[in-house]
């Protein structure tokens, strides 16, 4: 892996982290679905607006249809809709030790689908990886004290399974579509059932439209939504699946270091040697012998 790849890599999951503070904010100033609709339509929008300008192809196989559309349901539809709802029901630490077997789930299916093979070095990364963040959250896992666990840990779950799933398929995508063609059209295929839930459950009125809220929704939409899965997309037109997603586990990270920058939230033993572990983890996976099956 070239170190141009590894930096797209890692700008991707900052972009992705960054997110986190600004929907914090903007969850206060509009129903959860009704943001994650408006997210993921105002990012598909712009995605799919530059690939026509820069009169890239719209697919007409039907099968390409298939595929982007298992990716918006899996990526955009499941995944918003389970990490926006599951911050109700789950602590913060909980939450971020579920999402992040996500990277694990994928190497099953990457193995299964793609034929992909991680070296031992590169699987036991993964691990090393995934206990850092188990560590880094030990302490909200102790808190406990929640209603309806089970829910939010199904929601979880469903993000997880549907965020695996979907990249698995964004790989095989490579060399059949462009990627802001690609990666647009998946996002607004996802805002569809985003936007007919948010109809069903929510009043869409009650948007604080604001300033504020446009400056928050126009961050998740465009850098932290569009820009990151077009470098996403490129990413796995060049890279194993399961070695480029290790790099998930530096998500929580970024978050934490953002929170101390930002808000001058301290860091505890735990976060530290979390923080060490998954370090190590992401370590390994990059210097993991590459064996790769046919893709």
């Amino acid at each position: 892996m070239s170190r141009f790849t590894v930096a797209q890599i890692v700008l991707v999951m900052l972009l992705w982290a960054s997110c986190f503070p600004a929907l914090a904010v903007g969850i206060d100033l509009a129903p959860h679905l009704t943001f994650a609709a408006l997210r993921a339509g105002l990012a598909g929008l712009t995605l799919a607006a530059i690939a026509i300008w820069l009169r890239q192809k719209i697919p007409r196989d039907v099968r390409l249809w298939g595929k982007l559309s298992i990716v918006g349901i899996g990526a955009t539809s499941l995944g918003f809709l389970g990490m926006f709802h599951a911050a109700e029901f789950v602590s913060p630490g909980l939450a971020t030790v579920v999402a992040n077997a996500q990277p694990l789930m994928a190497a099953g299916l990457g193995a299964f689908v793609l034929n992909e093979v991680l070296s031992l070095k590169a699987k036991t990364g993964l691990c090393v990886g995934f206990l850092g963040i188990f560590v880094i959250s030990t302490p909200q896992l102790s808190a406990g004290g929640q209603d309806d666990f089970l829910l939010g840990i199904a929601y979880i779950l469903l993000a997880a399974a549907g965020i695996s799933v979907s990249n698995v398929v964004i790989k095989t995508l490579s060399g059949e579509i462009d990627a802001l063609m690609g990666m647009g059209l998946q996002m607004l295929i996802g805002s569809i059932p985003l936007a007919l839930l948010a109809s069903l459950t929510e009043d869409p009125t009650q948007v604080k439209w604001s300033l504020e809220f446009l400056t928050i929704l126009v961050f998740v939409s465009l850098p932290g939504t569009a820009l990151a899965y077009w470098l996403w997309f490129s990413v796995l037109q060049k890279t194993q699946l399961s070695r480029a997603n290790a790099f998930s586990f530096l998500v929580p990270i970024f978050g934490l270091i953002m929170g101390w920058l930002l808000f001058s939230e301290t860091l505890n033993s735990y976060q530290f040697a979390g923080i060490l572990l998954t370090l190590l983890g992401v370590g390994l996976v990059l210097c993991g012998e590459k064996t790769e099956g046919s893709a």
